[in-house]
């Protein structure tokens, strides 16, 4: 196991690994046996979804600091050995299609505020949750799943040091402290095997199966993006998050987009030039991004930067064990 260097905030991982879980109750045991991805049960019973409701308050909300914030250097010198699973390409078309004729145009260099609307404002979202008893926050993205009730997020935004964070909420939609959708607590959460191990970076992958609300399904009330694995590395990509750590303050959905490429230095993940910073970690990365209607295919998250490279974004490849986490929760 190499560990050569030293990693920023989304994942050392870089500003972007927040984020939410705090614990009213102890943790529950795994959910499932299956070698494919880990599951681990949240807030399943109606008592332990009204109490982690409960548990985020206006102030504690507003308390929540990017993960990176309390895990400082403690998340430095992560695992970066593994290669991308191979297997063939796999898309799973969103819930409203693609608009035709979409071309990628001007991307900037930094992080912008996002204004264009579409189905992406509704989709995304911060995420919050205990770590160690503290308040954080990450972002996540609601996806199309046959249960229509999943978030793809980084996996240290569901579990980080050992264990699974507590209090674990997805706020999509999320603008400046309104939540215009409620509040959607995590009843199953799912990570690679890898991540799991031995927080292996290469695999910082993680979904979480929300309960309902009102009577409602998640991808019912917001929508769902597509999602793909296994496809070209390479490509143009839009990434999307709610950074607050300076100098931005998580209020409101940021943007970057560019050419993708792969890490030079010491993991197997794809790069993008991103300034956007803790809190970020989980944003969806997409491919075939249409402006106009704000859909996509997602093809990764934001998970790690090196603090010598602080304008570069990196994201774990989605190949099969993405897929297979992805698989997990759409089934459970």
């Amino acid at each position: 196991m190499r560990r050569p260097l030293r990693l920023t905030g989304l994942a050392v991982l870089s500003a972007a690994l927040l984020v939410a879980s705090g614990g009213t109750a102890a943790a529950a045991p795994a959910l499932t046996s299956n070698p494919d991805a880990v599951g681990h049960a949240a807030a399943v019973t109606g008592d332990q979804h009204r109490q982690v409701l409960d548990h985020w308050t206006p102030q504690r909300f507003q308390a929540a600091v990017p993960i990176e914030a309390l895990a400082g250097d403690r998340l430095a010198d992560l695992p970066h050995t593994g290669t991308p699973a191979a297997g063939a390409p796999v898309a799973v078309a969103p819930t409203d299609p693609l608009g035709s004729g979409a071309e990628i145009q001007a991307f900037p260099e930094s992080g912008a505020p996002w204004t264009d609307g579409g189905a992406v404002v509704q989709t995304s979202g911060r995420v919050f949750f205990d770590f160690q008893g503290q308040p954080a926050s990450c972002s996540g993205n609601a996806v199309t799943s046959a249960n229509e009730s999943v978030v793809m997020t980084a996996g240290h935004c569901i579990k980080l040091e050992g264990s699974f964070h507590t209090n674990w909420v997805f706020v999509p939609a999320y603008n400046n402290g309104d939540d215009p959708f409620g509040t959607w607590t995590g009843a199953q959460s799912f990570i690679t095997p890898q991540w799991n191990a031995n927080e292996n970076i290469n695999f910082d992958i993680g979904a979480m199966v929300v309960n309902p609300l009102g009577g409602q399904q998640l991808t019912d009330v917001v929508g769902g993006q597509g999602i793909a694995f296994n496809q070209p590395r390479g490509l143009p990509m839009y990434a999307f998050g709610f950074p607050a750590a300076a100098p931005y303050d998580g209020t409101r959905l940021i943007y970057c987009s560019g050419d993708t490429f792969n890490d030079p230095l010491f993991s197997t993940a794809i790069g993008m030039t991103c300034d956007m910073t803790g809190g970020s970690s989980g944003g969806p990365w997409f491919r075939s991004f249409d402006e106009a209607t704000g859909t996509g295919l997602q093809n990764s998250v934001n998970s790690f930067k090196y603090i010598f490279l602080p304008n570069a974004m990196f994201g774990p490849y989605f190949g099969t064990d993405g897929q297979n986490v992805y698989n997990a929760a759409q089934s459970a």
